[in-house]
This record gives C-alpha cells, structure tokens and sequence, in this order.
C-alpha cells in the first residue's frame, strides 16, 4: 500500500467524511489516493484559506477533526489563517500540506531554499499548533497521523499538522508492520480528590450567596458536556451567561438564560454579570472582549471559580482576572460530580434573583423599537431579528467577524437545538462564507444552514461561490451590506477623531456589486432594500433549493450598540447611557471607584467628549 492511500484510509476509518483540498504538484499523489477509495470524499475549494476554514466549520458541526490538503510553499502557508482560527478557538483540525522531494530539502536553515516551492511550514505553523511534523521515514507515517489525530481531538482541543514529501507519499508500506501511536493524553490526570474539595468548597459558597452566576464558554460544548451544564442549571436554578462561543450551549429561550456579557453586552447590559457575589466559569478564558479594559471592575463582588482543562489559564501569575479558586478539570468530569453532590443537598432559593436578572435581560433588549421606525435602508438589528425568528431549531447558524457578528449576537436569540457558531479568537474576515461551506457537508438533511457576512468580509472568499455551485451547497448567505468596514469606522470615529483611512468609499475601500457577481457565478440572488421587505425576502431565500445569496442593504450603518467607551470603563456602564437615577438603580454593589455617568450622547463627537 502506498503511503498516500494509507494516510486516505485511515481518515475515513477515523469517520471523516469529506477533506478540503486545492491541489498542487506536491500533493498530487496524496489526492490520486482519493481515486482508489469510496469510503471517503475529497470537497475542491478554490483557495486554501477557504478549505482551512471549511476543515473548521466541518469540524466544529460534526464533532469529528476537519481535515484540509494543501500544496507546499504558498498553498501551505495560505492554511497559516485557518491554523490560527483553530488554535486559538480550540478546534480539532488536520492539516496536511504536499512538500518537494526529499532530496531538494534544504540541507540547513542558512540554506534559505533549495526545492521550487519549498517553505518550512514546519517551522511556519509551530507556533499555531498542537504538533506539527515533517515525515521523511515512511515506516513512521502510521505513527505520526495516529499521534496528530489523537493530539488534534484531546485535552484542549486544537490545529495539527503533517508536512509529506512527494518521495515520501508514493512509497510503499506494509501498516500492519508498523508502529501506531499508544500513547494517552497527560491532560487526563486530574486529581480527582482535588476537584472534590473544590466542589465542596463552592456549594458552601454557595449556600451563604445571594446572587450565584453561571459563566459557560465554548469549552463546555468541546468537553462534550451541554446536557450536563443544562442540567445543573436546572438544580441550582441560577443565572446563566453564555460567553460568544457558547450562545448555542445556553441558548436564549433557555429557562435560566440571563444574557449577553462583554464589551459589546447584549441583552442585560452586564448588570447581572456585575452585580454577582459568586461566580462559577467553565471552559471561559475571561477574554478582554468579556471583562473589558478594567479587568479588576469584571464581577468584582463576587468570589470567583474557573474551571477549565488548560492548566496555562489557572496559572494565578498569568491570570488579568482575580480568580479564587482555579479547578483543573474537564467541564464534563466536573459538572457530572457537582450534579452528583448538589443533589443531595438542599440549596437556597434563588428564584427571586433570577427574575430580577431575567428582568434586566427583557428591558435592555437591543434591538430597540426606534430601529422599526425607519423604513430604509434596512435597519440590521431589525434584518438579524427577523432572521433568528424564523430560523428552525436543527438549523445552523454560521457568523463572520466585525461590526456583522457584533449585531448577531446582540439581535439572534438562538433556540434549543440550533448550532450558531463564528471564529472569536481569530477572527478573520471572510471565515463565514467558507466556514458554511463546511458547515453544510457536516449538517444533517434537516438543517438549513444560513450564513450571515459583511460587504468587506465576502469580498476575501467570493471565489467559493464557485464551490457552492459546483456542489449544488445550499448555504443561504446573507451580505450584511453597509458600504464599509463598520467596525473600524467605529474605532476611528472612537480613537482617531474620526479620520477615515480605507474604512468607506471616501477614504478608499469600496465593495463590488455582489448581486452582479453571484449572478456571473450562476448563484441565486436576492435583495433587500427596507424593514418593510426583510421577512417575506427571509422566508423566499430560506425556501429556495440551492445556493443563494441575499444582498441586505444596510445603507452606512455601524452604530453598534450597546458597548461601552474607554478602556478603563466597567462593562456595566454601557452607552447608549442610561440615565443616571436609573443607573444606579441598577446597581446592587457600589459603583466603580470615580464612576461618573454621563449624559446620552447625541451624535459620535460627543460620545468623544464624554469618553474624555
């Protein structure tokens, strides 16, 4: 058997479905492997950087590693986004990259390049990755793909990468002669004895608590442990908050939901998160975009537990946040022995608590009724609501980056069942459109898969519009169309005087006619142009057979509220501001130490100025 066809085998015994490819010389015999096999397809995407991000969305619906297949030299390094997307959202993703002959490898690293095409993705990637690997002996390969495999889908989930020379994959192996990979991830030695005291310590801390929280982040859904959140949810009966990776885990209409928290806030403007006394966080690394600039105002009255299987994050010297107790874990050993011990105790009732936040969540919606007064041009809070409505509860829910995820998680009110996910960690512009592609091969027949981008970001993979028809992908894309890099025009509205450089049509960036394009690429296209058109639009693009693509005129908007202003601001003290009686009514603990509110401010300057 040939390496390239054992390497093909072994991914499909592994239950992978589809690899994402581009092809290249250096990796022409790793996809002649395909050729030989039906146990397993290879999906042509048009750019690397797309199969990286479709290896992704593949991976994070069907719970299996996302495998992407690139060339050497420049096909290798435009996976170097996609790596990055899954280091750093903790996603179980293969790489494989074709390299140049054995034989044309550079002797030393003084040597810049001997091969055409030769690059050190190696090298390139280790920062990036779990494990990567250059295989020169062909009699490791059955080793070095078990480990990468393994390594990829264990403790903290995340990017790996195998770099094989064209020599290499043609030559023959025997892999029932060969040495595979035996060995057991360390980040399973937890002391369990530990984790019991911890537990214990927490629910006498709980039992003299009055305003108990919930933090879930994304490491609960990789933990394989959503049940089991929801369950404990259910016997402590508390507030629930979801970081932006964990909106599908604790969906909105979740009987114990409280909100949305961070920079950006959502449903609840914080005040539930901040006025806390006891905070339990699992799978969460208290990310900037969650405590904002003034780390030491994040849930400052409450005693805090972490829990989380990356033992960087529970080093106290590494720690922004102040955490009390750190509890190496898995969420899902974790929370199946606090469901354990917590019913067998009375607990206090906190019923009273949770309407109070359920109350704030309610009243400080965003998407405000203002936003319904103005016909035109279409209002995206308005289009994202109306949208998540009439979603259905398999369907899937894949978001981009920028000022387009920011009102997504604000106006989506995700249900039980659907999946909603987005890259945080990474954040590239472009990832959705890709990320969908991938999505949808993951799917079952049941879910309509809806992919939601801004104008700048589906600029960066509009090529794979030609995948999607190619394949007949009926991903429906929504183009969240409002001429500019919104998100950036808001920093620079914020930070730089309102000096625009490559943010608008005036200072340099402009977008191409995407109804005119998706046509040329033979996709179906639609458009919407005011609020008064945006449902029966939804129900006509979700009701198409095949890839659609709807252009949502947004006109200039990029008012992305509510967030907050200054770096040093508590995430509590969101514009746009409420008045100061009512502020402080809010408020169950002391204000931030030199806390002064100001007035709403009516236009960008004058956020500015009271910003100063």
């Amino acid at each position: 058997m040939k390496v390239a066809d054992f390497i093909v085998n072994c991914l499909a015994d592994y239950g992978i479905g589809k690899v994402f490819v581009v092809s290249g010389s250096a990796n022409c015999n790793l996809l002649d492997a395909f050729t030989r096999t039906k146990k397993i397809q290879y999906v042509a995407m048009m750019h690397e950087q797309a199969a990286g991000f479709a290896a992704e969305g593949y991976a994070k619906i069907s719970g299996k590693p996302g495998v992407a297949l690139a060339t050497s030299g420049p096909g290798g390094m435009n996976l170097v986004t996609p790596i990055g997307n899954c280091f750093y959202d903790s996603v179980p993703c293969l790489f494989i990259t074709g390299q140049v002959n054995s034989g044309f490898l550079r002797p030393d690293p003084a040597i810049r390049q001997v091969g055409f095409q030769e690059a050190d993705i190696v090298s390139i990637v280790a920062p990036i990755t779990k494990y990567a690997k250059l295989i020169l002996a062909p009699q490791s390969v059955k080793y070095e793909l078990q480990k990468a495999l393994t390594l990829a889908s264990s403790g903290r989930p995340g990017p790996t990468l195998l770099d094989i020379p064209m020599d290499v994959q043609k030559k023959e192996i025997e892999p029932e002669n060969m040495a595979g990979f035996e060995g057991v991830s360390a980040d399973r030695s937890f002391d369990l004895a530990e984790v019991d005291e911890r537990i214990d310590d927490y629910l006498s801390d709980l039992q003299g608590s009055k305003r108990p929280v919930l933090l879930v982040g994304g490491g609960v859904r990789l933990a394989g442990a959503v049940e089991e959140c929801r369950r404990l949810s259910g016997l402590l009966k508390v507030p629930v908050f979801p970081t932006w990776n964990a909106l599908d885990t604790v969906p909105s209409d979740f009987d114990y939901y409280g909100g949305r928290i961070g920079t950006y806030g959502g449903p609840g403007r914080n005040f539930g998160i901040q006025n806390s006394d006891l905070l339990l966080a699992m799978g969460c690394r208290f990310s900037g975009r969650i405590t904002g600039g003034n780390v030491k105002s994040f849930a400052r009255a409450a005693r805090k537990y972490a829990v989380d299987i990356d033992r960087a994050l529970l080093e106290r010297k590494w720690q922004q946040v102040d955490i009390d107790e750190n509890i190496y874990c898995d969420a899902k050993v974790f929370l199946e022995k606090l469901i354990e011990k917590s019913s067998t105790r009375t607990l206090p009732d906190f019923s009273s608590w949770l309407r109070r936040v359920q109350e704030w969540r309610d009243k400080y919606d965003p998407v405000r009724q203002a936003y319904y007064e103005q016909n035109e041009p279409t209002n995206p809070y308005v289009f994202i609501r109306c949208l998540s409505d009439l979603m259905k509860k398999e369907d899937i829910f894949v978001g981009d980056c920028g000022g387009n995820i920011v009102v997504s998680n604000h106006a989506f009110k995700t249900k039980e069942g659907q999946r909603y996910i987005t890259n945080n960690g990474n954040s590239p512009m472009g990832f959705s459109f890709a990320g969908a592609l991938g999505a949808w091969f993951a799917a079952t027949p049941y879910s309509q898969v809806v992919c939601v981008i801004g104008d700048g970001g589906f600029n960066m993979n509009i090529q794979e519009l030609q995948t999607a028809k190619t394949y007949g992908i009926s991903v429906k894309t929504f183009i969240m169309n409002n001429h500019s890099y919104g998100i950036i025009k808001a920093y620079q509205d914020t930070n730089l005087g309102g000096r625009y450089v490559d943010s608008d049509p005036a200072s340099g960036y402009a977008a191409p006619d995407f109804i005119r394009i998706s046509d040329a690429y033979g996709i179906k296209t639609f458009a919407v142009r005011r609020n008064d058109e945006i449902e029966q639009v939804v129900r006509n693009v979700l009701a198409y057979e095949g890839p659609a693509v709807c252009d949502v005129d947004c006109g200039g908007w990029y008012d992305y509220s509510p967030r907050i202003f200054g770096f040093g601001t508590p995430i509590e003290d969101m514009y746009p501001y409420l008045p100061r009686d009512e502020f402080r009514s809010n408020m169950l603990i002391e204000p931030w130490e030199g806390w002064e509110n100001p007035e709403m401010p009516t236009d960008v300057s004058s956020k500015k100025g009271a910003m100063e």
